[in-house]
């Protein structure tokens, strides 16, 4: 209001002077607004923006949410806004977290990178922290497939119809769990025996169906989600829900591993019948043979039988056969 002067009341709030009440002769004074200061400590700044950037680049929801989820976590657990922290402190922060394994560690740094590149592009940041920061080496990754053993116990368990049908998918499709969640009636094409699935980075790709897959979409809806979320039929299960499901009837079959190593199994499996990697590598919708490498396994018969071979006294040993000769 015009003439308005700002002073502080008895207990130190803020307030406005009201122009003189020429009527009564007193002075009203009047609350002022001011910024609430848990608002402005715990709003992570720019992050609704980049998200909306990150919408329009098309990126997965999947993606987006976690890598807000991280840079919110950053500002949290920092009380610095991420936007304008320094080096050093993203390198505290992150070796704070000595429980983060080196992939974790790998990843999450890929999306700071992420953000910080975004910055820039829309002239918020000048500099980028994380060339100082640097990008950790991703650890080669050994894979744990359940073993055949394993997958028996695994299927004669007691469990939901709903969940036998997603560990059935991911062990003869080889789905990843978000997409297992996503699967729709018209995905399925019966004449062609393909599965469409929408994998990374939002590629749609085709899958042959085993039978017993076939038989199984026979029962299921023709039309809209196969898992449906409890109460919005509109909406598909959480990829969260179908790991803890799978993950659940995993522990209680005394199964070690992860969902993910459903994907494994399937992928090493084709491997040790005889399978073509190429065959392998577009079974799996991987862009890269590297990693369709990570995801297959030598058979553990085959490295048992390399280590047993090796004989420190070969050299003295007589001939054992047409062939073979003893070393010099």
């Amino acid at each position: 209001m015009r003439g308005a002067v700002k002073q502080q009341d008895c207990i130190g709030v803020a307030t406005e002077r009201s122009p003189f009440n020429a009527g009564n002769h007193t002075i009203d004074l009047v609350p002022l607004k001011l910024p609430s200061m848990t608002t402005a400590l715990t709003t992570t700044l720019g992050v609704d923006d980049w998200k909306i950037w990150q919408v329009a680049q098309r990126l997965s929801r999947r993606t987006i949410e976690e890598r807000v989820r991280v840079i919110r976590t950053l500002h949290a657990e920092t009380g610095i806004q991420p936007a304008n922290i320094a080096a050093i402190d993203i390198v505290e922060w992150m070796a704070d977290h000595e429980e983060w394994s080196d992939a974790t560690a790998a990843t999450y740094t890929s999306y700071l990178s992420a953000w910080f590149k975004w910055l820039q592009i829309v002239d918020r940041r000048v500099d980028n922290p994380m060339v100082k920061v640097g990008t950790p080496r991703v650890p080669d990754r050994e894979p744990r497939p359940v073993s055949d053993a394993d997958v028996v116990k695994l299927l004669q368990t007691r469990m939901w119809t709903s969940t036998r049908r997603m560990i059935l998918i991911a062990l003869l499709a080889g789905l990843r769990v978000h997409e297992i969640a996503q699967i729709r009636g018209e995905d399925v094409d019966f004449g062609t025996r393909l599965l469409w699935v929408k994998g990374k980075g939002k590629r749609l790709k085709s899958v042959p169906m085993h039978p017993l897959l076939v038989e199984m979409a026979s029962e299921m809806p023709g039309a809209g989600w196969w898992f449906p979320m409890r109460g919005q039929e509109s909406e598909h299960v959480l990829s969260k829900s179908v790991s803890d499901v799978i993950g659940r009837t995993m522990r209680r079959a005394g199964v070690r591993g992860t969902p993910h190593a459903l994907r494994h199994w399937y992928a090493s499996t084709m491997l040790e019948n005889g399978v073509d990697i190429r065959v392998v590598q577009e079974l799996l919708r991987h862009k890269s043979l590297a990693t369709t490498q990570i995801y297959t396994k030598v058979p553990d018969g085959q490295r048992h039988a390399a280590i047993a071979g090796l004989d420190p006294w070969r050299a003295v040993r007589p001939v054992s056969g047409p062939g073979f000769k003893a070393a010099s």
